[in-house]
């Protein structure tokens, strides 16, 4: 429920209405603007009476959101999202940000060589998981901790901010310390304890879409991160489980334009897991661009042949170079920019 005060309301009326409702156990969330005075309502408001609010001074109108998800809807937050890292890159912004390195960290030397071939081709964020989640308890599981502490310290060394997979609750303290984005996988997009505890931190959270999952599922996801406190959330789309075997699922670009219609949160694409097949990401990262997603998730490596996990669907650095020059180039024409 959204309540919206009239232009010369002041604070004493604002303020005596927020009371009666924290009163009665509900929640208060502000979503004012220079504009306009407006704030949300949460919790179980299927009782409340918008007729009870509307006799309170200052009060020019009380909306219902129909959404399950409340504080993702963009009846709540008419403005885009933007969440700006330490390195001063924004996300949300006008600018369509691309974040790529390998699927695995796998030593430090190899991190090197990757992170200054993406650092030179325009990328401003490192990716890399140290803990991966493979279908295979006898694949290559990550470096762990000490990955993340590799990946830090390479990152450091060419500017960039870094982005990896939390796994679980018992590490959220490390990746509070060490990385610019905690990313929560495909398989833990409805890992619940898992979204309450990064909710209750500031770190930004990438939250990519199940396998099998719904939008709307995939918003409610978010508002458990939200609602535990954190807003800094990105949506990533990663493609879902269809029947089809030909790709490794099938990327739903439409989903990117279904949640600029539901949501203000900003939204990626991973192509890379999408397809597969390395000769597929430049495509779908232009399809991605042309949709207006606010950037994406690449897999770059140098060797791919002789990578520990998903080499079929790791650009090597001039692939990534060339896709990046299509990009910058494309981009002129939309409305987000790639900055190289």
């Amino acid at each position: 429920m959204i309540v919206k005060m009239k232009i010369d309301a002041d604070e004493k009326e604002i303020s005596r209405l927020q009371k009666y409702l924290i009163d009665k156990g509900f929640g208060i969330k502000d979503a004012s603007s220079e504009s306009v005075t407006l704030f949300g309502i949460l919790g179980d408001v299927k009782s409340l009476d918008p007729e009870q609010i509307k006799v309170f001074p200052g009060v020019e109108s009380v909306t219902r959101i129909s959404s399950p998800f409340k504080l993702a809807s963009k009846a709540f937050k008419q403005e885009p999202t933007i969440i700006t890292l330490k390195n001063g890159v924004e996300i949300g912004g006008n600018e369509f940000v691309v974040m790529s390195g390998p699927c695995s960290v796998e030593n430090e030397e190899q991190l090197r060589i990757i992170a200054k071939a993406v650092k030179e081709s325009g990328s401003k964020i490192l990716r890399g998981g140290v803990f991966k989640p493979r279908t295979s308890p006898y694949a290559f599981q990550g470096l762990g901790i000490e990955g993340l502490k590799m990946m830090r310290k390479v990152a450091d060394e060419y500017g960039l901010a870094i982005i990896s997979e939390l796994m679980g609750t018992e590490h959220i303290d490390e990746f509070i310390k060490y990385v610019d984005i905690i990313q929560l996988g495909a398989r833990n997009m409805q890992n619940f304890d898992l979204l309450k505890a990064v909710g209750k931190t500031k770190v930004p959270v990438m939250l990519k879409r199940g396998l099998s999952n719904t939008i709307e599922e995939w918003l409610m996801s978010a508002e458990y991160i939200m609602a535990g406190g954190n807003e800094n959330v990105i949506l990533c789309e990663r493609g879902i489980r269809t029947f089809e075997k030909y790709t490794r699922n099938t990327l739903d670009i439409s989903a990117v334009l279904a949640i600029r219609e539901l949501s203000h949160l900003p939204v990626f694409v991973d192509p890379s897991h999408a397809a597969g097949k390395w000769q597929m990401i430049e495509a779908l990262s232009l399809a991605a661009l042309a949709v207006q997603a606010d950037g994406i998730i690449v897999e770059v490596h140098h060797d791919p042949e002789n990578a520990l996990s998903d080499g079929a669907q790791s650009l090597k650095p001039h692939k990534f170079e060339h896709m990046m020059e299509r990009l910058e180039k494309t981009s002129k024409v939309f409305t987000k920019q790639v900055n190289r």
